[in-house]
């Protein structure tokens, strides 16, 4: 049988920050305001560059720290909620830019909780033994659906990529993934496609923002990600003292916070990087696993699970050994 491992990661996001502070010019809120109820200081916007640019800068990353060559690549994976078309996807456009021929390429949707998703498939499809090398990436222009007169909201999102290539290995590295979902009957976090068209009227509809129940989304990610951390535990007779590190999705800090008490994690094993980048959707996991390793603070051989939660309502989590 053919298991995976990690063999590169890598992360792009623009330069330009927007900090708290600049938020006031468009609404009623301060740094002290979203700094304690969400721990983000700041979050770079893109200004000039669309989803597939941050996917392909963080790709040529990635690929460089793999080692591999990218003709050996014959699987990409995009995560995103931000594609610049509704088709071609942006994994086709990235095959195209990185001059990759002939490979499957394709995106998938499961908001904050996609880049889970595409490692899941991607492993799965490798220890079939189909594919041998894959790209993942998460890539987001979350700015593109902010409404910045909604503070509840335009203070969480930032725009942002990440990227991992994965590959066949003789250890099983990768050791095991969750993923699931339960349908948002009751919309807790959304965001409308344009309305369907009447031929004798063809209107232009208009793009619609990000909408979200904090309070509720709150209760369903302190529940689900303590939850997806112990389900993978158990199934792998492992406790929390085995692990060296917990990198979960950067969403909010107290959720973070409050889903380490209820595991008994120590917060220094818990990887933050949410006031500089705040909540890049499905870029969140890779732009904080590259950070991570950038930093030594995930060192080869280390053993961690990475977990996220998103719109959908969806979730996952992977245990990884470096």
């Amino acid at each position: 049988m053919s298991f995976t491992k990690i063999a590169g990661t890598g992360s792009y996001v623009p330069e330009r920050v927007f900090t708290n502070d600049d938020l006031k010019q468009f609404v009623d809120t301060s740094d002290e305001w979203i700094y304690t109820r969400t721990g983000i200081k700041e979050r770079h916007m893109s200004t000039g560059e669309d989803t597939l640019d941050l996917a392909y800068k963080a790709s040529l990353n990635a690929i460089e720290s793999s080692g591999i060559d990218k003709s050996d690549i014959d699987l990409i994976v995009v995560a995103t909620v931000t594609p610049d078309f509704a088709f071609p996807g942006v994994s086709q456009l990235l095959q195209a830019k990185l001059g990759i021929e002939g490979v499957t390429a394709f995106d998938i949707n499961a908001a904050c909780s996609g880049f889970l998703y595409a490692l899941q498939i991607a492993d799965k499809m490798i220890k079939s033994g189909g594919f041998h090398n894959a790209l993942i990436v998460g890539a987001e222009t979350l700015t593109r659906l902010t409404d910045w007169r909604d503070r509840n909201t335009c203070v969480l999102f930032g725009d942002g990529a990440g990227a991992m290539v994965i590959t066949e290995s003789k250890e099983n590295n990768i050791a095991d993934i969750i993923t699931g979902a339960q349908g948002d009957e009751d919309m807790l976090l959304y965001c409308k496609n344009p309305d369907l068209k009447d031929p004798e009227v063809n209107a232009i509809s208009p793009q619609d923002h990000i909408h979200m129940k904090g309070a509720e989304v709150f209760k369903f990610a302190t529940r689900i990600m303590p939850k997806t951390v112990q389900d993978l535990l158990e199934r792998n007779d492992l406790t929390v003292e085995d692990l060296d590190c917990v990198v979960a999705h950067q969403a909010n800090q107290r959720i973070i916070d409050k889903s380490a008490r209820d595991l008994g994690i120590d917060m220094d094993k818990m990887f933050m990087n949410i006031g500089k980048y705040g909540n890049t959707s499905a870029a969140s996991v890779p732009i904080a696993i590259d950070e991570a390793i950038r930093t030594n603070f995930l060192k080869k051989g280390d053993k961690f699970i990475t977990v996220a939660f998103g719109g959908g309502l969806t979730w996952g989590g992977a245990l990884i050994t470096l």
